[in-house]
């Protein structure tokens, strides 16, 4: 089960803390995987994504309580906590940069925090899309709340499908190979 995280309504839809959001619409895009389900407190798809099936899992809850719908999709789709996978913003990688990470803390984000809570545990996979720092004087609540500024715009797209491709890459290929190819060291997707 891959979750997009993101806060629902329109007011939300376009800040950097709904990229989980983002990148999961993507990846139904890409895989001809309709979004239309309403069901766990989420909208969810299932379909396939080469040969392995999955589903794609957008909560409808606010951010800090994405735990509950997570954990109610999991409990009724039968998935284990290591077959997980929650793709969410990041404020400390550099915009467009993605990090897979298993297991650790929340690092401050309150939706992977709703998520370990409400799961009982840490084991599941992260695909962090980098937001970047706010800048000076500006709160971080605030900065994640706003949207992608002139700069980040143009590459925002290309760093969306970049993220849907490296979830693709991991299915297929495994978790080895997606970060050989997507997590290099000293790149971001504005150089």
């Amino acid at each position: 089960m891959i979750v997009g995280l993101g806060n629902p309504g329109i007011r939300y839809q376009w800040t950097r803390h709904n990229i989980g959001f983002r990148v999961v619409d993507r990846l139904a895009e890409i895989n001809h995987i309709i979004l239309s389900k309403k069901r766990f407190k989420s909208i969810y798809g299932t379909g396939q994504i080469d040969s392995q099936k999955v589903a794609l899992l957008k909560p409808m809850t606010f951010m800090n309580r994405s735990g509950e719908a997570v954990r109610k999709a999991v409990d009724f789709l039968q998935v284990g906590i290591e077959d997980l996978v929650v793709i969410h913003d990041d404020l400390d990688l550099p915009f467009g940069r993605l990090r897979f990470k298993r297991r650790g803390g929340d690092g401050g984000h309150q939706g992977v925090r709703s998520i370990i809570e409400s799961m009982g545990g840490n084991a599941f996979l992260r695909l962090k899309v980098g937001i970047g720092r706010p800048s000076e004087g500006v709160d971080p609540s605030d900065h994640v709340l706003s949207s992608f500024n002139e700069i980040e715009g143009p590459c925002l797209e290309k760093t969306i499908s970049k993220a849907a491709e490296s979830l693709m890459v991991m299915l297929v290929k495994g978790i080895e190979a997606a970060m050989n190819r997507y997590q290099k060291k000293g790149k971001t997707e504005e150089e």
